[in-house]
């Protein structure tokens, strides 16, 4: 049965986290009008939230007072499980609470913190985000999100601040799911971009002729359509836990498992076409 509290429609917001994606987010949900408090564990960054309109925590305890929502920007595995403890976060939530962690963990985490949550009527869901930096700046993102039907329908007012496209994509964890598979062809295909790429260049081809071709063809792929944006700030971390992922239940991922090697030297020198294959 849900309660009245569980059906009430968020207002206040708290985000955990201000970087390079937090900030962005941040942005959009105070100018749709919702009530925001952030804390980030870099006191520099307080200057730049309340330009954003939003305010500052002090700690991740008081952020949670009086908060319907909070949006996780940060941490992985570990961090996550440390800030959602029965110490820590959990004990400072009221009832029908929203916890919806974006970033990108192992799904098992995000159930194993949503079962122990539950039991103090708070709800955490997995609400991992795609098509990066620039889609958060303009508040075009992709939402994968993970959790009961009821739950998410409350939250989506919220993810629709920053992004255009929210898929619910089944129960606690498949965002975590979706969001690794994302990644497991995204990067698949940034190798492939760069290899291509560099080929045609030794050979003599206008390669922003033949990207443009290529964005038209069978090959065609997000980021060769957005070609020179991708940092790769977060290339290996994903490839490391969709390995540790496909470990859990007994596959293997060789491709991945090449991928992550090849990133990791791809990495300091991406886009560099007359660099590739030296």
């Amino acid at each position: 049965m849900t309660n009245t509290t569980t059906a009430t429609a968020i207002r206040t917001v708290g985000v955990i986290g201000a970087g390079r994606m937090g900030q962005s987010i941040i942005g959009h949900v105070a100018r749709k009008g919702f009530t925001v408090a952030v804390h980030d564990i870099d006191e520099g960054k307080r200057e730049a939230v309340a330009k954003l309109g939003a305010a500052w925590a002090e700690s991740p305890m008081a952020l949670a007072r009086a908060r319907d929502a909070i949006l996780v920007c940060v941490g992985y595995d570990q961090e996550l499980r440390q800030l959602m403890s029965a110490d820590g976060l959990l004990r400072y939530l009221a009832r029908g609470t929203i916890v919806a962690v974006l970033s990108t963990v192992n799904p098992r985490t995000v159930q194993e913190l949503a079962e122990d949550a539950a039991a103090s009527g708070v709800h955490v869901v997995d609400s991992t985000v795609c098509r990066g930096a620039r889609a958060a700046d303009e508040g075009t993102l992709l939402s994968f999100v993970g959790g009961e039907a009821d739950v998410v329908k409350r939250l989506k007012p919220v993810l629709a601040c920053y992004s255009t496209d929210i898929i619910h994509t089944g129960g606690v964890g498949s965002a975590q799911v979706a969001k690794a598979a994302n990644n497991l062809v995204m990067w698949s295909c940034l190798i492939a971009d760069h290899e291509a790429l560099a080929l045609a260049k030794r050979f003599g081809m206008d390669v922003d002729v033949l990207r443009e071709a290529l964005v038209k063809s069978s090959a065609g792929n997000y980021v060769l359509r957005h070609w020179g944006t991708n940092t790769m700030a977060w290339a290996e971390d994903d490839m490391d836990i969709a390995l540790r992922m496909a470990g859990q239940v007994g596959i293997g991922l060789p491709q991945a498992g090449l991928n992550r090697e090849l990133c990791r030297t791809l990495k300091p020198k991406r886009f560099r076409l007359d660099e590739y294959g030296v």
